[in-house]
């Protein structure tokens, strides 16, 4: 089993890749060794305010801002920000009065968030280098925090939801897509799952991971969203016998995204 060390440096190094490569490429949600189509992953961006296209690396799987409630003039924290595409996407809904901040412990994203932002000219937007278990903000700063597929990547999930409760301010609240597990996955589909998105090796089992956000002292905890991600039977078939294909696909175990919000007391 590798230690945290390791899967934060294995993390780093495929995102830093991903950043210098084209969305066009074919990265996927958290990175995969295949080239598949993700458009079952990703939410489509396209149509929103704010949206910026060279900021879409299509690394998401889910739309956090979609209920993360953003209202004028707030502070709004994204972890895991990548190129910045939920950054100014949560920008145009916060307005100039607002403040978004992009945290990321990829060097090479930064850099690309900060171009971006550059070309755009946005002053109320800053990137800032560093890693969810150790937040580099104050206690108490975000109106709300996002995230886009990321907290699976992050080894120890207790600490990271208890660094979002400590900059939330009281009475703010998070809302984060992310992928989960439901049911015991055999050795085959994990393979086959690890095959298809390098970031369903971290995720948790649903329950677990609703725990973890009510052990960091969060309430009013709910799953505002859930999508089955579907493996393509070609990868199944790789790994799985045809009598364990159709026993996947009749039964509960399986993958999921999901968006949940919740609220700092």
């Amino acid at each position: 089993m590798k230690s945290d060390d390791q899967i934060k440096q294995i993390v780093k190094e495929k995102y830093g890749e991903i950043a210098i490569k084209q969305p066009q490429e074919g990265c996927g949600c958290c990175g995969t060794s295949k080239v598949v189509d993700y458009s079952m992953f990703k939410d489509n961006y396209e149509n929103l305010d704010g949206y910026v296209a060279e900021a879409d690396l299509g690394l998401g799987c889910g739309l956090p801002t979609e209920f993360a409630n953003i209202k004028k003039g707030d502070t709004v924290v994204d972890l895991g920000a990548g190129a910045g595409n939920d950054v100014f996407v949560a920008r145009a809904i916060t307005g100039e009065t607002g403040k978004v901040i992009g945290i990321d412990m990829t060097q090479e994203m930064i850099d690309k968030a900060n171009e971006n932002k550059n070309k755009l000219g946005y002053e109320n937007v800053e990137f800032k280098f560093g890693e969810i278990e150790s937040l580099p903000l104050e206690d108490n700063e975000a109106d709300v925090v996002v995230s886009n597929c990321v907290l699976n990547l992050v080894p120890n999930k207790n600490k990271a939801f208890e660094e979002i409760y400590r900059i939330l301010k009281p009475g703010a609240h998070f809302c984060v897509s992310d992928i989960v597990l439901q049911g015991q996955l055999t050795e085959g589909l994990t393979k086959s799952a690890e095959m298809y998105a390098g970031c369903v090796a971290g995720a948790l089992q649903k329950d677990d991971y609703l725990k973890s956000i009510e052990n960091a002292g969060f309430t009013n905890i709910e799953i505002k969203k859930t999508k089955t991600i579907e493996l393509p039977d070609e990868l199944l078939k790789e790994y799985l016998s045809d009598s364990e294909v159709e026993e996947y696909k009749n039964n509960k175990v399986g993958i999921f995204s999901i968006t949940v919000v919740a609220t700092k007391n």
